[in-house]
């Protein structure tokens, strides 16, 4: 199992590398360490783009060790499919932070529905939105449930603005008194 994500060098590496010395420098928590902190910034601004890159070398070499199909025999169509991803943080008990849902026909991307914030939505205003999206998907690709769901945490929200990326984390304010 991964490692988790440490929240303080995640939201470090965000900032340029002057203010993140002063943060956490000499002046700051005595957190940076000028040997590893750099690697560590890269890590956590690329993260996101390296772990689809491995992922997709990683099928590229399952797809070379595969048993080819028979030519003869063309592969039916892929139905039409709703993939779901849901932001929240960690915690058992945190609210749901955004939703978005892309539509998948095999290969091919069909449509995108632009992510969306869910702060201040309940429980129930979030399954209604849900119900009439897939409502409107059964109509127009005859999609009657989504794929079990994709999740993220909330620091990954592709939404911006964002009220998780607009302030330093909590505690930084301090730091910087």
């Amino acid at each position: 199992m991964a490692r988790p994500i440490n929240q303080k060098c995640w939201h470090c590496s965000q900032l340029s590398v002057e203010t993140a010395r002063e943060l956490h420098g000499e002046a700051g928590d005595h957190c940076w360490n000028e040997q590893t902190c750099h690697r560590k910034r890269s890590h956590y601004r690329n993260r996101a783009d390296n772990n689809q890159k491995r992922k997709s070398e990683y099928a590229s070499v399952k797809a070379k060790h595969q048993v080819e199909i028979c030519s003869e025999q063309p592969a039916p169509p892929a139905p039409p499919i709703a993939l779901l991803y849901l932001y929240r943080d960690l915690r058992k008990d945190a609210h749901l932070h955004a939703l978005a849902i892309v539509v998948w026909q095999g290969n091919r991307k069909l449509e995108v529905m632009p992510p969306t914030h869910c702060m201040g939505m309940t429980n129930s205003q979030v399954r209604q939105y849900l119900q009439a999206v897939l409502a409107d998907l059964r109509q127009r690709y005859a999609i009657q449930t989504f794929e079990p769901e994709i999740r993220y945490d909330a620091c990954f929200c592709p939404i911006r603005p964002c009220p998780l990326h607009l302030h330093p984390p909590i505690g930084q304010e301090l730091a910087q008194s």
